[in-house]
């Protein structure tokens, strides 16, 4: 396995190259289907991801009420991946966490060094780049923030940002307000699949287990942007993932065997449903593939929190209530760290093939 250490893509990017190094270039089969990302997002033809509103999920009318979740429910099942409107988190709050992020990666390069993360010693929190996870040794065109953001007490603020100084308030309350929305997602998730609303939430380890653990992705802007992936194809590993953006498009959805491109909704929250729901939910639920674009005039920065159950407490596999004669396991038993293992390794044993 490859793990050459690359410099940082914000550095390649404001060095004025103008053509990207060999080991950002897609392969051929790749590179057929990535278009230019504002055109893609006008398009209006074709299937949308959807948007739910949350408004109504609680009312008291219960026709309105079990529209809403339906309409969530659905998406669920049928997409893995949605934008969530009145959410019930803030817009001054979600503006606050934004700034507050971009102001860290306005810093200098040299600044953000001292933040640097070290992935061969297992130091995986704060400030790195990709490293390459496959065969070929292709990286991906961003930079990163990493770390644990709740629950409170297994935190380390010794590596969060102190610059700027509203850094740490602002994502601790936005991680408090996001778990509690985590636990009204798993509820309605619970309820989709005819189980008792807590039931979701205990399966991925609940109050104190349930991880919450942010990723601010950097994308610089890019001189071919049509040679090479922001994020390259696949499903997230979490329960959920909950994913604020600075509205420049770039994430694609692989739906109905074509990528869709996430237009940009003001105010959302996208969602998606992770492997680990869909263990729990027997496939039930989706975990969509997805990847995402990079362009020429933008830079885009994405606040990604993944919802991840304990790596080694608690055995993922398909809840007996939705396993049928009709519908067997289609998973096997496994733990969270089992099942990192086991996409790494179904990685690169896809990536040796197409090497050869």
């Amino acid at each position: 396995m490859v793990t050459t250490v690359a410099p940082r893509v914000e550095s390649l990017s404001s060095s004025g190259i103008q053509s990207i190094p060999k080991e950002y270039i897609r392969p051929q089969e790749e590179l057929t289907s990535i278009g230019n990302v504002f055109e893609e997002e006008k398009k209006d033809e074709g299937p949308q991801v959807p948007t739910i509103d949350l408004k109504e999920v609680d009312s008291e009318d219960q026709l309105v009420r079990e529209n809403c979740r339906a309409e969530l429910i659905r998406a669920a099942k049928e997409w893995g991946v949605m934008h969530l409107v009145n959410h019930g988190i803030s817009d001054g709050l979600i503006d606050r966490v934004k700034k507050a992020g971009e102001a860290f990666f306005d810093l200098p390069v040299e600044e953000k060094e001292r933040y640097a993360n070290d992935q061969a010693s297992g130091k995986i929190q704060g400030y790195g780049s990709k490293l390459a996870n496959n065969v070929s040794g292709q990286l991906e065109w961003e930079d990163y923030f990493f770390h644990l953001v709740f629950p409170e007490e297994k935190r380390d603020l010794s590596i969060w940002p102190k610059t700027p100084a509203s850094y740490i308030e602002v994502t601790s309350e936005y991680a408090r307000q996001l778990r509690a929305l985590a636990t009204k997602i798993l509820s309605l998730l619970s309820l989709g699949l005819g189980l008792e609303e807590g039931r979701l939430e205990k399966e991925v380890g609940g109050l104190e287990e349930l991880l919450l653990q942010m990723k601010i992705n950097y994308y610089p802007r890019c001189p071919q942007p049509e040679l090479a992936l922001g994020v390259e194809a696949h499903t997230d590993i979490s329960a959920l993932t909950f994913i604020l953006h600075n509205m420049v498009p770039g994430l694609q959805l692989f739906y109905q065997g074509k990528w869709v491109t996430a237009k940009c909704v003001p105010n959302s929250i996208i969602m998606h449903i992770g492997d680990t729901v869909e263990i729990l939910s027997n496939g039930k639920y989706k975990s969509i593939l997805h990847r995402g674009l990079v362009n020429k005039e933008k830079v885009r920065i994405s606040w990604a929190v993944f919802c991840e159950p304990p790596k080694d407490k608690i055995i993922l596999k398909p809840l007996p209530e939705v396993v049928t004669e009709a519908e067997p396991a289609l998973f096997p038993p496994r733990t969270f760290a089992q099942h990192i293992e086991y996409k790494l390794f179904r990685k690169s044993q896809e990536e040796a093939t197409i090497s050869k």
